[in-house]
C-alpha cells in the first residue's frame, strides 16, 4: 500500500524544457491578466469621473437654464417701469396705452426669442390639447366647437404646450 503523503510516480522522465515553457507561459498569462486588471481599474475610475462631471455639468445647466429668458425679459420690464413712472406724471391716457402696447410687443418678442409661440385660437376648431374651454356660447355663424373668443392667450415651446389658451367655444344656436 502506498503512503498517503507520497505523490504518484510520473509516467516518464520530467522534461526540463516543458517545465520552462510552461513557466514562461504562466508568467505571460499572469502579466497579461495584471495588465487587463490595471486597464479595467483605470477605465472604471475614468467612467466614475465622467459620471461626476456630467452630474456637475447638468446641475450647472439647470441652475442657469432661465438665463436666456431673463435676459430677454429685462428690457421689457424696464420699459414697463418707465410706463408706470410716465403714467404718474402724465394724464394722457392715449400715450399710456400706446406705451403699454409697445411693452407688450417687447414681451412677445422676448418670448419668441426663446422659442415660445402663441397658440392661434380664434376661429379654430376646439382642441382640448391646446385650448381650455371656459364657457360655451350659442352661435348661428360658426359650427359647434369653434373657438369664438380668446380670454387668455396660450403658448407653446417647441412641440409642448406651456399653457393652453382659455377660450369661449361655440355651440349650436337655440331654436
Amino acid at each position: 500500500m502506498a503512503d498517503e503523503n507520497e505523490t504518484p510516480a510520473a509516467d516518464g522522465p520530467i522534461n526540463p524544457e516543458a517545465t520552462s515553457n510552461d513557466s514562461d507561459e504562466v508568467s505571460k498569462l499572469v502579466a497579461e491578466r495584471d495588465d487587463f486588471r490595471e486597464k479595467w481599474i483605470r477605465t472604471s475610475a475614468d467612467l466614475e469621473n465622467y459620471r461626476r462631471r456630467m452630474q456637475r455639468d447638468l446641475a450647472e445647466q439647470r441652475k442657469y437654464e432661465s438665463l436666456a429668458l431673463l435676459k430677454a425679459m429685462l428690457p421689457a420690464l424696464d420699459n414697463l417701469d418707465r410706463a408706470i413712472q410716465a403714467a404718474s406724471t402724465n394724464s394722457n391716457i392715449e400715450e399710456l396705452v400706446a406705451g403699454l402696447g409697445m411693452v407688450v410687443k417687447q414681451f412677445e418678442t422676448a418670448l419668441a426669442s426663446v422659442g415660445a409661440t402663441p397658440i392661434v385660437a380664434v376661429g379654430q376648431a376646439f382642441d382640448p390639447n391646446r385650448h381650455e374651454a371656459l364657457t360655451q356660447m350659442p352661435s348661428a355663424d360658426h359650427p359647434p366647437m369653434t373657438v369664438l373668443q380668446e380670454v387668455e392667450r396660450g403658448y407653446e415651446l417647441a412641440d409642448r404646450v406651456v399653457r393652453p389658451s382659455k377660450v369661449v367655444v361655440s355651440r349650436a344656436a337655440d331654436a
